[in-house]
């Protein structure tokens, strides 16, 4: 592996780029994380912005999906108000990217034999085969 990709790859927190995180609820609908710049001394970094980020859950058949959407807002009022509208595209988003796949998925045909490799009547040759995990 390069230098370049290993220096990607270190675990060293950006100074700069430091926020508190502090969880705000209503106990029923969602939750709301909000980011408070701060300094690598720990004070308030009034140089940048708060940001609030809404997390809900969307209940499928298959179990709560989660969503994390970004709100625009100054403010916790501001946050608290656009959380709505928030939720409701975030979860319209999630849906159509949901009806995307299973069209993905619907259309794409499994053929036994194909594409798994040379052997006997498409057996478990070359690299097919398996539950999609390879290792290296």
């Amino acid at each position: 592996m390069s230098d370049e990709q290993n220096a990607s790859q270190d675990p060293k927190m950006d100074a700069a780029n430091l926020y508190r995180e502090e969880t705000v609820t209503d106990l029923k609908v969602g939750t709301l994380r909000v980011l408070t710049p701060i300094t690598p001394e720990g004070d308030r970094d009034e140089t940048r912005e708060m940001q609030y980020i809404g997390q809900a859950s969307l209940y499928t058949p298959a179990g709560a999906l989660p969503l994390n959407f970004e709100l625009e807002a100054r403010t916790l009022a501001e946050a608290v108000d656009a959380f709505e509208v928030g939720a409701k595209k975030a979860m319209e988003e999630t849906m159509e990217r949901l009806r995307e796949m299973r069209r993905e998925q619907a259309s794409s045909l499994y053929v036994p034999g194909q594409g798994q490799g040379g052997g006997p009547a498409g057996g478990m040759g070359g690299q097919g085969g398996g539950g999609g995990i390879q290792m290296p």
